[in-house]
């Protein structure tokens, strides 16, 4: 069914793993898609635009805005999926770039580009967001502070926002993956399971529904918030992660 049929797209990370993933499933709902990436060297389906930036800093959100006032004028949905960053051996031994750089990449790379697009959705009183978060959140341990800390600020923004733009007829939500198998994230695993710290926390251990996620389970629960089934959905936090991390 092409139910984002003439619905205008941009995912940012979007040619590896999750984000590849939202990119196809978008494509095959019939929607025009632009798809972010740090190099221009990076794969996307034909049809799709690849706009190279790093919205890290407020020059690539730049770039990304004006690729989408080019493209396609304004924009009706945005997928935030960008993110990530490698481990320490505890949290007093994260350097204050790799804070920084962490902040930058999880949390104000949306905060950022949603400032540049936005408006037009409040100004057309219409569009759907997607932060992606992850469920680390849920159980934060120290190698990984900074990007749980930036990865949770993401989520009270996500929720401030949805409040923010409700009344304009725009909605916000987050989905917060588990495990899943991407080259990223084996690349973040293999590079933990080698700290000493990681001692007592079995890195290649499955989520109870027994298998890794798959990026297509998690676009497949970024496509449900994205579409008018979920309509009345703003301000919420779906967790897709197989079981595998305790609720709040």
């Amino acid at each position: 069914m092409q139910e984002f049929a003439g619905k205008r797209a941009v995912v940012t990370g979007g040619t590896r793993g999750i984000g590849a993933a939202v990119v196809r499933a978008l494509v095959a709902g019939g929607a025009e898609v632009l798809a972010t990436a740090r190099s221009a060297e990076g794969v996307v389906p034909e049809g799709v635009g690849l706009v190279a930036a790093d919205v890290r800093g407020r020059a690539g959100a730049e770039v990304v805005a004006a690729a989408v006032g080019e493209r396609f004028g304004g924009v009706d949905l945005v997928v935030h999926n960008v993110g990530g960053a490698r481990p320490f051996e505890d949290s007093a031994a994260i350097p204050d770039e790799e804070w920084q750089d962490a902040l930058d990449l999880n949390y104000l790379a949306s905060v950022r580009l949603d400032s540049l697009l936005v408006p037009g959705m409040r100004v057309r009183r219409s569009g759907a967001i997607v932060h992606v978060s992850s469920a680390a959140v849920l159980t934060p341990v120290g190698p990984f502070l900074h990007y749980v800390a930036a990865k949770a600020a993401l989520e009270t923004y996500s929720r401030g926002l949805a409040l923010e733009v409700a009344a304009d007829g725009v909605r916000v939500n987050v989905v917060t993956p588990g495990r899943v198998a991407t080259p990223g994230g084996e690349a973040t695993r293999e590079l933990w399971a080698g700290l000493e710290s990681a001692a007592g926390h079995d890195v290649s251990a499955l989520p109870p529904l027994g298998r890794d996620g798959q990026p297509d389970d998690i676009a497949n629960a970024v496509l449900f918030l994205l579409s008018e089934r979920a309509g009345w959905l703003t301000g919420s936090n779906l967790v897709v992660d197989g079981g595998e991390y305790p609720r709040r």
